[in-house]
């Protein structure tokens, strides 16, 4: 049996590179680039493709950290011609929808800026406020990322008073709506007392709100309140009087000095030093500013003008048509500003202008956003001047080659060995990456209710998490961004041998020569080594130490509040779960038809034939459950 070898990457094959890159036409178009496991890493455009291409394989072109690791993996690279620039774009922006590639994120998403969703996938869509964009679902909007939070939960509770909304994720019973039907808050999405159809109109009306379209709906809503009038329907006249009174009061106290109130306009700056890029965008409409988004990104993965552009293409991707302004105004001059322009013109079906103010009131509004993205930035270099000085001191203590840049944290919970559950979280240059948490359930057997062994979990939940490199020897361990720099345990001497022992192996490339692992006892916060015997000489309030305990504090709240989880689910079970060959739904036609368990357990087998989905076979098996000692053949 041949195994095939692994694809080198082009920056190590030069003659493999220089043929490719000769094989790349210099037309407009948007190429591909992939790693050897045919991953996408990134996806790009240009109106030249040979040359950007060629680009990023210069030695004296100079690269973020980020994409110089991304340019050592790329194994292939993939290209469509496309007639026009603007071809190019659309093109650019339907791929990376498609494949959301890992390098295409030229914004950091730190989750600490929170986003509205509305849920246009269910039926009955909800709308809450969230820190994490999932993109698994195609038809639920993101609007966001909102700066100012208080105001976006102000926002959100007014809208939810103005509008009958779904106010619960889950009813709170079963056979009636709750006290918000009554006092006029829900429309009864609960019990299907309004149609979806009927509740997706006054979702569409709360979805303008976050669009900036509250002038819109309010012209719309007042031509509704006059009809209402005219057909003497003084009721609902009265509910739109208030909606609308309801609407004006949101940005009654906001208003921006423009000469022209009635074109809608976003205006864009950035402030930025040698690590760090924050840029804001002004959302200005009908003379009012109506939301304020913050985004961050790389200081050095592109000039002044590129980054906005990029921002600005990320963003209007992301949204609707009718979002869109038509006048942009940015703080530098954008190096495809026309082909923006096109795009964004091509989607709204009208004239969009991208200026550059350089004097006036338009200049004055470009000054103040970049005021508010300078505060931002030096928030975040406070922040971050924190979180380096904890790295650097860290990577002192534990005598490490280089400053750890993903720190992984690893705890258990359980109740007296039930429900036994293990936790890993991130740290990603000291602040915490959750969306490459990760739960565990402990399947080992002997870990069960009264009988515990944080040993055997921890050794466990290392060896699934690390079996892929134990499994592959050969696979690349330095440029893999999911390799971390620093495990640390919750516990003592005793849980970092267990690890240690359950990582060993007699391999070519053994495991635990690249990986660093420590462990952090509770009672007096101390750090141990393998093979030590003593704990490493530390100050608990060393910011080194300080930082390991965030991360340790972290994976136990992590923990524990998986651990809940599992057992509110296990106390919600029903004993109708423990029937074999009684689904979910089939549970349900009982419990709707019964009412209870208990008239479930006092009715007969012909009696429970009655239920939908019920044959005989399963009849009899329901009825054997309640009435064990039964002979149902002598019936």
């Amino acid at each position: 049996m041949t195994v095939s070898q692994p694809l080198l990457p082009l920056i190590r094959n030069p003659e493999g590179l220089e043929a490719r890159l000769r094989e790349i036409p210099g037309e407009p178009g948007v190429y591909l680039m992939r790693d050897d496991r045919d991953n996408i890493l990134y996806i790009g455009k240009s109106k030249k493709l040979r040359s950007r291409v060629r680009s990023y394989f210069r030695n004296s072109q100079k690269l973020s950290d980020r994409i110089a690791m991304m340019v050592r993996q790329i194994t292939e690279i993939e290209f469509i011609v496309t007639d026009t620039e603007a071809e190019a774009l659309a093109l650019e922006a339907n791929l990376v929808k498609q494949h959301q590639p890992y390098y295409n994120v030229l914004l950091k998403d730190d989750k600490k800026y929170p986003y509205v969703c509305i849920t246009w996938s269910e039926d009955y869509p909800r709308i809450f406020i969230t820190r994490k964009r999932r993109m698994t679902k195609e038809k639920n909007r993101y609007y966001g990322p909102y700066v100012d939070v208080r105001l976006l939960r102000s926002t959100l509770h007014i809208v939810k008073r103005i509008f009958p909304l779904r106010q619960r994720p889950k009813p709170l019973f079963k056979d009636r709506p709750c006290l918000n039907y009554d006092i006029g808050r829900c429309p009864g999405v609960c019990q299907s007392l309004i149609t979806p159809e009927d509740y997706r109109q006054i979702v569409q009306k709360v979805a303008m709100v976050f669009q900036g379209r509250t002038k819109e709906l309010i012209e719309t809503l007042t031509a509704q309140m006059q009809e209402a009038a005219e057909n003497l329907n003084f009721e609902q006249a009265a509910r739109l009087r208030d909606q609308i009174k309801g609407l004006r009061s949101l940005h009654a106290d906001q208003k921006v000095s423009l000469p022209d109130d009635t074109i809608s306009r976003d205006a864009i700056a950035l402030a930025k030093n040698e690590n760090h890029c924050c840029i804001q965008l002004f959302q200005v409409r009908a003379g009012k500013l109506v939301g304020r988004l913050g985004f961050f990104a790389e200081a050095q993965s592109a000039e002044n003008g590129a980054i906005l552009q990029r921002v600005l293409e990320e963003h209007y991707n992301r949204v609707d048509p009718v979002e869109i302004p038509t006048e942009i105004l940015v703080q530098h001059d954008l190096p495809e500003s026309e082909l923006l322009a096109a795009w964004l013109q091509s989607r709204k079906q009208r004239k969009i202008n991208i200026l550059s103010p350089q004097r006036q009131t338009k200049a004055d509004l470009i000054e103040m956003v970049e005021r508010n993205a300078q505060y931002e930035l030096e928030r975040t270099q406070r922040f971050a001047d924190r979180n380096t000085t904890a790295l650097q001191d860290l990577a002192d203590i534990l005598d490490l080659p280089e400053v750890p840049k993903r720190i992984e944290g690893y705890d258990i919970s359980h109740i007296q060995g039930s429900n036994a559950v293990a936790s890993q979280v991130v740290f990603i240059d000291g602040v915490p990456a959750k969306q490459y948490y990760r739960h565990y359930k402990i399947k080992n057997p002997h870990v069960r209710s009264g009988h515990s062994d944080d040993f055997a979990s921890l050794a466990e939940t290392v060896q699934r998490r690390f079996r892929k490199y134990k499994d592959n020897p050969n696979l690349p361990r330095q440029d893999d961004p999911d390799f971390p720099d620093l495990v640390m345990i919750d516990g003592g001497k005793g849980q970092l041998s267990s690890v240690i022992s359950a990582l060993q192996d007699n391999s070519e490339s053994p495991l635990l020569e690249d990986l660093k692992i420590v462990s952090l006892a509770k009672q007096r916060e101390e750090i141990f080594l393998p093979g030590e015997s003593f704990p490493v000489e530390t100050d608990s309030e060393q910011p080194g130490v300080q930082l390991l305990r965030r991360v340790r504090d972290e994976a136990h709240r992590f923990a524990v509040s998986f651990h809940r989880q599992q057992r509110l689910k296990q106390g919600r079970r029903s004993r109708l779960d423990e029937i074999p060959g009684l689904g979910f739904e089939r549970q349900k036609e009982l419990l709707a038809h019964f009412r209870s368990i208990d008239y479930i357990r006092e009715a007969s087998v012909q009696q429970l034939q009655e239920v939908a989905g019920i044959g005989p076979h399963l009849a009899q098996g329901i009825y054997k459950y309640f009435h064990p000692n039964t002979d149902l053949s002598s019936e």
